[in-house]
């Protein structure tokens, strides 16, 4: 079929097609009468994304197509829808009662069937690349619309605001109740430190460490210089008990020992002189003799105390060095105490240091979260407030004619073709062609046409002298 042949079919059969395009617009005229007017209120929220002032944290970051499409869905939300039915008390309206016990013959819930019939009436419309969201209603009435849009409107915002303000009064219990038990924690901390200071007598474990540790570096010098001493006095000791004790810094460093040593020397000269002079035996040489023997004794005397001095000299300083050397091991010990039991104390410390933060982490936590469970601003606000419309917003009756209009064109091209299909008919000279599988040679004019055959050459029933031969088959 060519566009010829089309426009021809829709010429044959354009009184079904009027009849068809007509029938169409006047039913949807009539139904376009017949239907009940519809006016939809409009009311518009916008999501504010500031930070809060009470935990600085952005709600949503920005305005992402997950974060709008959440907002939807909670507007549109049986929570919602049902807030609004509380606020507005539409389950205790007569009118309301009976038709919903004509609608559900009283079985359910009346709160859940509104819940229903308003979830269907909404419509929720978020803005392209903006944070604001259009809230409609269609009722029949203008002014119930207008009020269930902003029902609606302040149901969503105290809904969301309640989204906010429950998990912080649950997260508020929460750290109220682990605040007590890091209080509890600190204190007992605190009791097993200052249980532990009084019963080791810690007043300042730091610097009672420093003293003892800087006397024990005293003791441990003490005794090196004792030490040194005492080596000393046990080789004059033995250079003593060893026959060199007239050779020891102490005897002849003595006075007396020098004189007795000078009288000695004298006493030897004189007696040596008087036997030269005199002879052994002479009472003089004698008593020379006897006052020498007296001198020697004395000096052996002298000599003798002072050896035994540094005999006792050294018995003492070992003795100095055994108690010095006991006490060092007693500070030693001591210190060695003292360092245990600050360590342990610190460890006690460290408790305590350690539960106090914590404490003051979840004290800090937990004013932060008791703030924002007292909010009453949520991150929503009004933007516009819905106003009755003027205008039924259904039934649009040009938009229907139009529509049907078109509709109808639509279906009568069909309905003249299934007709032309069902009876089929030679409108053309190409359609004889075809259904006869002949070649035209030529085509007579109509008795009464008055333009020559010539005139003929632009209508579909040109003048032909020769059709196209049909293609034989391959």
């Amino acid at each position: 079929m060519n566009f010829l042949q089309f426009l021809s079919i829709l010429r044959a059969r354009w009184l079904a097609m009027t009849l068809v395009v007509v029938l169409l617009v006047a039913t949807a005229l009539g139904v376009s009468l017949m239907l009940p007017k519809q006016y939809t209120a409009t009311a518009s929220v916008v999501v504010d994304f500031k930070p809060d002032p009470v935990s600085a944290v952005v709600y949503g970051g920005m305005a992402s197509p997950a974060f709008m499409a959440t907002q939807v869905d909670i507007i549109r939300s049986e929570r919602v829808a049902l807030r609004v039915v509380r606020n507005l008390r539409l389950s205790e309206n007569p009118q309301v009662q009976a038709q919903w016990r004509a609608a559900t013959e009283g079985q359910g819930s009346i709160e859940q069937w509104l819940v229903r019939l308003l979830q269907r009436q909404v419509e929720v419309v978020p803005a392209r690349e903006s944070s604001v969201i259009a809230l409609s209603y269609k009722a029949p009435d203008a002014r119930f619309a207008a009020a269930l849009a902003n029902a609606f409107v302040h149901a969503y915002i105290d809904t969301a605001l309640e989204l906010r303000v429950d998990p912080a009064r649950q997260y508020a219990s929460f750290f109220e109740t682990r605040s007590k038990e890091a209080r509890e924690a600190v204190e007992k901390a605190q009791a097993r430190l200052s249980a532990f200071q009084r019963e080791h007598g810690i007043v300042a474990s730091d610097e009672r460490l420093d003293i003892e540790s800087s006397r024990l570096n005293e003791l441990s010098s003490q005794l090196t210089a004792l030490q040194a001493i005492a080596a000393e006095s046990t080789s004059r000791q033995a250079a003593a008990q060893g026959g060199q004790g007239d050779r020891l810094q102490e005897v002849l460093n003595n006075t007396l020992i020098a004189q007795l040593k000078a009288d000695v020397s004298r006493g030897e000269a004189r007696l040596q002189e008087l036997s030269t002079r005199l002879g052994d035996n002479h009472p003089q040489v004698l008593e020379v003799r006897a006052s020498l023997a007296e001198l020697r004794s004395r000096l052996d005397i002298e000599t003798r105390k002072l050896t035994g001095s540094v005999s006792v000299s050294n018995t003492i300083n070992r003795q100095r060095e055994s108690e010095l050397r006991a006490a060092l091991e007693a500070q030693r010990a001591k210190v060695l105490k003292m360092k245990a039991t600050r360590d342990e104390g610190l460890i006690l410390q460290r408790e305590v240091e350690n539960a106090q933060r914590a404490y003051d982490a979840i004290t800090a936590r937990l004013t932060q979260t008791s703030l924002e469970s007292q909010t009453t601003q949520a991150n929503v606000n009004v933007l516009t407030q819905a106003e009755p419309p003027i205008e039924p917003s259904s039934p649009r009756l040009v938009f229907n004619l139009l529509a049907a209009l078109f509709g109808g064109l639509l279906l009568a091209v069909v309905v003249a073709l299934l007709l032309e299909l069902r009876d089929r008919r030679v409108r053309t000279v190409h359609d004889l062609g075809l259904m006869l599988d002949v070649p035209v040679i030529g085509v007579m004019p109509r008795p009464n046409a008055r333009r020559p055959v010539r005139a003929l050459a632009g209508t579909p029933i040109r003048q032909r002298l020769l059709a196209p031969l049909p293609r034989p088959d391959r």
